[in-house]
């Protein structure tokens, strides 16, 4: 009686493990029923692409032209322009010079200034254009305080105040001259050329 009492006790666990497994079993056969349902559901919204089908379009990232190697003025009749060389030969001409600093970097302008330094030194040229770039560089570059251009900023009014912020410059026109300010030197503005300058508030270029 032992014996039989000791496979009875035996033998209703196992059953119970026996019934589980089956419930699991059907269980699992049910999820399984659930997902395949799922799957042509998903199928109605879908189309699965063939690898060969897939096409990847490459992405040109942007990329900074090469160094300036040379400038110089044209000029066309009655018309003056700024022409640049780069590197790969490449040639650009500009108009003015506000025109020329919005087409160029920090990088491109400091390089345009060394050629020009290469060339004139503290020498300032004759010809109109040269003048005109050679004196705007010298400014930007090297303001000296005992140069004339602070002094002729007294008394006109400032009528422009824009920032140019691909090479980072403050372009500031007056009634009958204009500057260039590079934003991280300091210069020696009036106190009243520069309440002018804040009450015209500064332009942001686009």
């Amino acid at each position: 009686m032992k014996r039989a009492g000791f496979d009875l006790q035996q033998g209703s666990p196992k059953k119970r493990r026996l019934d589980q497994q089956t419930e699991e079993i059907e269980e699992e056969a049910r999820a399984q029923g659930d997902n395949d349902q799922e799957v042509e559901e998903l199928k109605l919204y879908m189309r699965i692409i063939p690898e060969e089908d897939i096409t990847i379009k490459a992405i040109l990232l942007a990329i900074k032209p090469l160094m300036i190697i040379e400038y110089k003025i044209v000029k066309e009749g009655k018309i003056s322009t700024y022409q640049i060389t780069r590197a790969d030969g490449s040639t650009r001409r500009y108009t003015s010079m506000i025109n020329l600093l919005e087409n160029i970097d920090r990088e491109d302008l400091e390089t345009l200034w060394k050629l020009v330094k290469d060339k004139y030194g503290n020498t300032r040229p004759e010809e109109g254009y040269e003048r005109l770039l050679w004196g705007d560089l010298k400014v930007m570059f090297e303001p000296d305080i005992e140069s004339e251009v602070w002094r002729q900023l007294q008394g006109h009014y400032v009528t422009v105040w824009k920032l140019i912020s691909s090479c980072g410059v403050h372009f500031v026109r007056f009634k009958n001259l204009h500057i260039f300010l590079l934003v991280d030197k300091v210069y020696p503005l009036t106190p009243a050329t520069m309440k002018m300058m804040l009450e015209r508030k500064l332009q942001a270029d686009q």
